[in-house]
């Protein structure tokens, strides 16, 4: 069919559409809006991670012209993580391109790339809230499917260290002890400082639920401190979806789920520091693609298949291969309300 032989034109190639889709605008959460992740591509769908480990120890003393105590030297660990594979197809049909023209124009290929192009837009969409997910799993140190309960990686697990206690804020006491909260807060900055050891950072963020930040908010600790450093502006206005600074820490309220997947649990709050160089990485693997292989890996790839038996479909394929990790997983942090 004429209009499907547009498909044909090098508009339409791997090249092409791949380039289309990583230039679409790009709709990121606030993970995405920090920009703590670092991306990089890759040439293979696996990574290999190196660990070194300085050791720091006291020399004990010992006696003139005896035996020196022996310098430990660093550990090297390394551990291989495959990145994933994610990719969505989507079919359109003849029907949704015959006899389409844009406004004032007679070119079919501009009105055929207008249909390619919001069909990308949405699928891109889709990748993007994915995503999501997958960056928020490393800053929780558990990357999960897209049920939200199937664990892909157990970063705590990988790198062999065990996560911090989840900390209790006791927001709903019934007679809080003034100043619990920031002495619980600097509980974090100090752990999460020895987790770090002389990596240096900007700063202390946490992503909470609503019911956390609701919580945290009201608390009569946090709006008798910013009642006397504001003027009771922070009491007469609302924070809902937004973030402030407290204890040294700046807290946000987290707005992310889709369906029934919750990206942050209710009640919940996860602290990470920010500002600390290779901490947050994303590797992006090449697409399963013959002209991809063994190429440096990019954000997003797309291509088409047109029906050759009967010319009535063309299925659109979109990919992406990121794999989001966190490199110091001891320094997350959970908290509960």
């Amino acid at each position: 069919m004429p209009m499907l032989d547009i498909f044909q034109n090098n508009a339409f190639s791997v090249t092409s559409l791949t380039d289309a889709i990583n230039k679409l605008p790009f709709v990121p959460g606030k993970v995405g809006q920090l920009g703590i992740f670092q991306e990089s591509g890759v040439s293979t769908t696996s990574i290999m991670i190196e660990e070194r480990e300085g050791s720091l120890a006291l020399i004990p003393t010992s006696h003139r012209g005896g035996p020196a105590a022996q310098n430990k030297n660093e550990k090297r660990k390394a551990r291989s993580l495959i990145v994933p594979h994610i990719a969505l197809e989507d079919t359109i049909m003849a029907d949704e391109v015959q006899d389409v023209r844009s406004f004032g124009s007679e070119s079919s290929l501009q009105s055929v790339q207008s249909v390619v192009n919001n069909r990308l837009s949405e699928m891109t969409t889709k990748h993007d809230a994915t995503l999501e997910h997958l960056r928020i799993g490393a800053i929780k140190g558990k990357v999960l499917d897209a049920d939200g309960v199937t664990v892909l990686y157990d970063l705590f697990s990988e790198f062999g260290v065990a996560p911090y206690a989840e900390i209790d804020f006791d927001l709903d006491a019934a007679s809080p002890v003034n100043g619990a909260i920031k002495k619980i807060c600097h509980g974090v900055k100090r752990k999460m400082e020895d987790a770090l050891g002389a990596a240096p950072y900007t700063s202390i963020h946490a992503f909470c639920s609503e019911g956390f930040f609701d919580a945290l908010v009201t608390h009569p600790e946090v709006t008798a401190a910013y009642d006397r450093y504001q003027e009771s502006i922070f009491l007469r206005t609302g924070q809902a979806r937004g973030q402030f600074d407290y204890g040294g820490i700046v807290f946000e309220e987290y707005r992310g789920s889709i369906g029934d997947v919750d990206f942050i649990p209710d009640g919940k709050a996860h602290f990470f520091p920010v500002g600390t160089p290779g901490l947050f990485r994303q590797y992006n693997a090449p697409a399963d693609f013959v002209e991809t292989v063994n190429t440096i890996g990019l954000p997003r790839y797309a291509k088409q298949a047109i029906d050759d038996e009967f010319g009535r479909w063309v299925k659109l394929h979109t990919q992406a291969n990121p794999l989001p990790i966190c490199t110091r997983p001891q320094v997350l942090i959970k908290g509960a309300a």
